[in-house]
């Protein structure tokens, strides 16, 4: 068969070129059918100007963000209004916040407030200390309807030996389930979990587990989502140890593997205790305040294995003392997020952000959001705008409670674990139809390859042995300069 004009190529791909390609550029499609270079954009830190939710004292501040209404969820104890457990709805446009109506969760005095959103059931749940009932660990289901948010009936966790002394709340998304834990002060202060199913507007619990029989303080939990798993880090008995321990649910009941020190403080003891998920290489990040070492802000990097987790090499993200510490994981730029209080600089609150490598985290440059004291920070993401949002009491105003939007600089790459095509054949300006080879085509445009060696698409556009994250397979190399397109 003879073809006159353009013959068709198995493999070849044609399309307009959005943006100019070189010739041997990795290439991808966009939602638009377009393609484009395989790359990263650079994204610029902006600090947005600060926002009253609550013009009151405020203490114990937890933030959330709804997944189902694109919104972000404070909840805090309102010191000036006889220490109600409080919540307010807040939305987020370009780099500012605004709030609706703040609305009472539980009319008596609240302390040890945390949060979750279950995104199965689209509900909000808070969990606090009823110092009301003997301080007993409560729980309360919210729904968010567009900026007001409204509440079912309180339950109370467990009141058997349960007076709560700091709580931890997460939710399992392989299970859709809640996971509360706490330090049981009627029962010698031991770590203890919980398993919470959410239903309409309510919530009911399995039986408690012991995870530490001991002293646990500072408890913070976060879920594995590569592995789901719950993970509690916390300040042990021994000498102020930081550990982790890892719970498992099943049903309505959760167990755990025994607990593995991250930090073997041998003075001050670890304190302020923060974690948060890098669900892009699947690594959980503990902070803490690093009693050994001058109060330091420290992190480290946690790899989850069955039951269990290791530890990488400990590394600082402040060069001085910090305090009231809270981590989000920036999905954006694949960072986490740290927010603080700088100790050492007129408790000045403090921002910086951190990328995982392997079992190690590197740091940027410290930024201070708010030129006052700042306590009892809070950080959530908004996955819908890709923005993080600091909820904090400023001291430098009456200790109201304040919150801003906060942008990491980073880049963000345009590569997804399938829109990888190809490889340009030639040079097109953009507007261009380009031809692309694409799969089981040999694309002769390549450099320092070695044959047998299987490439894979780098975040940067770039060829490497190893994979990235997301991992792509480029193809196999069978000459210095050629390399068979993934198949």
């Amino acid at each position: 068969m003879r073809f006159i004009g353009n013959a068709p190529v198995d493999g070849e791909v044609r399309a307009i070129a959005s943006g100019a390609l070189a010739t041997g550029d990795t290439v991808l499609v966009n939602s638009d059918g377009t393609v484009s270079v395989v790359g990263e954009t650079a994204v610029s830190q902006v600090i947005g100007s600060p926002t009253i939710f609550e013009a009151a004292t405020t203490e114990y501040i937890s933030s959330t963000f709804d997944s189902t209404n694109n919104k972000v969820v404070i909840s805090y104890k309102d010191d000036q209004n006889s220490s109600y457990g409080t919540a307010v709805v807040g939305t987020v446009s370009g780099t500012s916040i605004s709030f609706g109506t703040p609305v009472v969760f539980h009319n008596d005095q609240t302390r040890f407030i945390s949060s979750a959103f279950d995104s199965n059931e689209g509900k909000l749940v808070i969990v606090y200390r009823d110092d009301n009932n003997d301080g007993d660990p409560a729980a309360i289901v919210g729904t968010v309807s567009g900026t007001s948010i409204s509440f079912g009936t309180p339950v109370f966790v467990s009141t058997d030996q349960a007076k709560a002394d700091t709580m931890g709340c997460t939710f399992d998304s392989s299970q859709n389930k809640i996971v509360i834990s706490w330090s049981a002060a009627y029962n010698s202060n031991y770590g203890t979990a919980i398993v919470g199913t959410v239903s309409g507007t309510s919530i009911s619990f399995g039986t408690p587990t012991v995870f530490y029989s001991n002293t646990a303080r500072y408890l913070s939990s976060t879920f594995d989502s590569s592995n789901n798993k719950t993970v509690v880090a916390f300040r042990g008995n021994t000498s102020g140890y930081g550990e982790a321990v890892v719970g498992t649910v099943s049903g309505t009941s959760i167990s755990f593997g025994s607990s593995v020190v991250f930090s073997t403080q041998t003075s001050g003891g670890t304190a302020d205790i923060a974690t948060a998920f890098d669900s892009n290489l699947n690594k959980v990040v503990i902070g803490w305040q690093d009693g050994t070492d001058s109060n330091k802000g420290a992190a480290v990097v946690g790899t989850v294995s069955g039951t269990s987790i290791s530890f990488g090499s400990k590394a600082f993200f402040a060069d001085s003392a910090t305090g009231s510490i809270a981590a989000v994981f920036d999905t954006n730029i694949k960072k986490i997020v740290f927010a603080y209080r700088d100790n050492s600089n007129s408790f000045y609150g403090t921002v910086t952000s951190g990328s995982v490598s392997g079992s190690s985290i590197t740091f940027g440059s410290e930024t201070v959001f708010e030129t006052a004291r700042a306590n009892y920070n809070s950080i959530c993401f908004d996955t819908n705008l890709s923005k993080a949002v600091i909820a904090f009491s400023d001291n430098g105003n009456s200790n109201q409670g304040t919150s801003l939007v906060f942008q990491a600089s980073g880049s963000v790459p345009n590569l997804t674990s399938e829109n990888f095509v190809g490889f340009a054949n030639s040079g097109y300006a953009s507007g261009q139809s380009a031809a692309i080879n694409s799969t089981c085509m040999v694309d002769s445009n390549q450099t320092s390859l070695t044959a047998g060696q299987t490439y894979y698409v780098q975040t940067d556009g770039s060829l490497g042995t190893t994979p990235a994250s997301p991992s792509v397979v480029a193809g196999t190399a069978i000459s210095s300069n050629s390399i068979i397109v993934k198949g």
